[in-house]
């Protein structure tokens, strides 16, 4: 028997991640709820990335003294209250004007980093002026060096703590159900403009007065013509740069002082690799299934390289990450954070800032019941011995 759901509109009214992606669905045009929630070809990968969790059962401890759960968490000599950071997520003032900022300073106030994508539609010096936002930058490696260099020094002077290069992106991803909502670049077909008609809310939340939001950090490797979101959609995939390999992380490792992350790694081997070129931090991703379709989830090879890095760097996860349960089970694989992405933006598009701040409310909720139901009470006491891995 298929049970009902929460229908309504009202995000303080969700009690759970998929909630929150209803509430969004409802808000937004239809070819920005699929920016949003598409993936690449079939989307076995999008699919695979929420089964994955269901390999893993725990194993409970009872018995045990869980009362006050505590789920701090260190990350590169700083302590915060629970193992999250909002991770980059492109093209975010299509969810809600200054969808970044809201971002940034709802992770500010929760006490977890934020990370700012390349393509974000806030320029990067207005995020590290958050007051008290621990704030990484996601950069990608264009074709075009002196701009990534460009990028690079406005981070240091900015004071950003840290870069974070996405590698699995050199080639970009087939997503087709972007295509089919578009008759041209970043123009909707027909059906789209009408269903656009039945939001007012958000045509001037978003549309009002200028139109579409721009990338803010990509002027100078766009032409002055092409700064216009239908124009910058044209250019930057072509300018992904597709030879992209370890002499450009040297390369970038002897420009940036700071901590350094790769993005988009799954092999062990790679792993390794990564931390042997001084990288401080590596993020476990299939790019939320919007890349490589087939692909293996971070789930599938978490525990193994964490047994080949061990403590040399931080080690991160996402895609796919929707439950507290979710996030329990990276931890005790050897995650040391998970990175969020479509849950946070749920939440910005059903509730702004404050839908935000109830997504990591209610994921971390989640946590602090399943880690006492564990039979613990702090994140450190998680390993491998919590699971028992199901065989299908």
């Amino acid at each position: 028997m298929k049970r009902p759901r929460y229908t309504g509109k009202n995000y303080k009214k969700a009690l759970n991640i998929e909630d929150l992606e209803r509430i969004a669905k409802r808000r937004l045009p239809n070819f920005v709820f699929e920016y949003v929630y598409g993936g690449s070809d079939d989307e076995h990968t999008l699919r695979h990335n929420r089964s994955v969790f269901d390999q893993y059962l725990f194993e409970p401890k009872t018995m045990t003294n869980v009362g006050p759960r505590k789920l701090d968490t260190p990350l590169f000599g700083r302590t915060h209250p629970m193992p999250l950071a909002i991770g980059p997520t492109g093209f975010n003032g299509m969810l809600t004007r200054d969808g970044d900022l809201k971002l940034a300073r709802a992770a500010r106030d929760a006490g977890i980093p934020f990370v700012l994508s390349s393509v974000s539609t806030t320029r990067l010096e207005e995020i590290a002026a958050v007051e008290g936002l621990t704030a990484w930058m996601q950069i990608y490696f264009y074709r075009d060096r002196e701009f990534v260099k460009s990028m690079i020094r406005r981070c240091a002077d900015a004071g950003f703590d840290a870069i974070v290069v996405t590698t699995d992106s050199a080639i970009y991803g087939n997503r087709e159900w972007d295509v089919r909502n578009f008759r041209q670049p970043m123009k909707p077909t027909l059906a789209n403009l009408l269903h656009l008609l039945t939001k007012p809310g958000w045509m001037s939340d978003v549309l009002w007065p200028d139109g579409l939001p721009t990338f803010k950090n990509l002027d100078d490797l766009l032409p002055p013509d092409k700064r216009n979101a239908q124009g910058a959609s044209q250019i930057i995939g072509p300018q992904l740069d597709p030879t992209l390999n370890w002499d450009d992380i040297a390369w970038l490792r002897e420009l940036w002082p700071g901590k350094l992350m790769l993005k988009g790694i799954l092999s062990p081997n790679e792993a390794e690799m990564a931390v042997d070129h001084g990288v401080d931090g590596i993020v476990l991703s299939n790019h939320g299934g919007r890349q490589l379709n087939h692909s293996l989830s971070p789930m599938d090879t978490l525990a193994e390289v964490k047994a080949r890095v061990g403590e040399r760097c931080q080690l991160f996860v996402d895609s796919g990450f929707r439950r507290g349960t979710d996030i329990i089970k990276a931890r005790a694989l050897g995650a040391d954070a998970v990175w969020l992405g479509r849950a946070t933006l749920y939440g910005l598009a059903a509730g702004g800032q404050p839908g935000v701040a109830h997504a990591l409310s209610l994921l971390k909720k989640e946590m602090e019941s399943t880690l006492g139901l564990l039979g613990h009470t702090h994140l450190d006491a998680l390993d491998a011995t919590c699971l028992r891995q199901r065989r299908f």
